[in-house]
Order: C-alpha cells, then structure tokens, then sequence
C-alpha cells in the first residue's frame, strides 16, 4: 500500500523561509515522478513543481521560479520543497503526489496523494 506523508508546513512571516517533505512508503520510489502541488481555499488545485525519478529534470511554476526548490532523496525515499521569500500568496494546503515514470501538471494524472501539510504566510 502506497503512503505520501507531508511534513513541515507552518505559520511563517512573508520573506520567510519553510521546508517541506514527503516521505513515501509502498513504491519503487525512483521510478515514480513527484510533484508538489497547493490548494488555496476557493482556487483550483496547482502544481507548484515536480521532478522525475533520477532527479535530473525539474518543473517549477512560474509563481516558484526562484524561489522553491524541489529536491528528492531516493535513497531516503523522500521529496523536499524548500520555499524561500515566501509571499501572502504562497498560503496553501500543500500536497505531494506521486505517478510513474513521468511528470505533468495535471493533478488528474497523478496516482497517489499525500494529506496535506498547511503553510500560511503572514503580511
């Protein structure tokens, strides 16, 4: 049984710095794409950024362009996102979400989900 377990999100200041993880159990974890994704309240879901499993291909939405960093462990089985200069804006549920091979910006296309960890910036 496939599990995605998020960590690390909180209440920060804007300008501030977060690290998020996703720590993945049930799957050959280097054969599977992993992508972030957030959800604000009323808004679609996003992707924020994903990386394929030998890490040597990197998405990132415009909004984090230059400022997150996706990083993966596969020997930890394990994602990162490192979010720096955070903004109001970035406040979001934040899931992590895992499909083979490949991945897109869909959140239909990918397979298994994490429960969400909350980051909330502050003005």
């Amino acid at each position: 049984q496939v599990h995605l377990v998020e960590s690390g999100g909180g209440l920060v200041q804007a300008g501030g710095s977060l690290r998020l993880s996703c720590a993945a159990s049930g799957l050959t974890f280097n054969l599977y794409a992993m992508a972030w994704f957030r959800q604000a309240p009323g808004k679609e879901r996003e992707c924020v950024g994903a990386i394929i499993g030998s890490a040597g291909n990197v998405y990132y939405s415009d909004s984090a362009k230059g400022r997150f960093t996706i990083l993966r462990d596969n020997a930890k089985e394990t994602m990162y996102l490192q979010m720096n200069s955070l903004k109001p804006e970035d406040t979001a549920v934040y899931y992590c979400a895992a499909r083979k091979l490949f991945y897109t910006r869909g959140a239909n296309d990918y397979d298994y989900w994490g429960q969400g960890t909350q980051v909330t910036v502050s003005s």
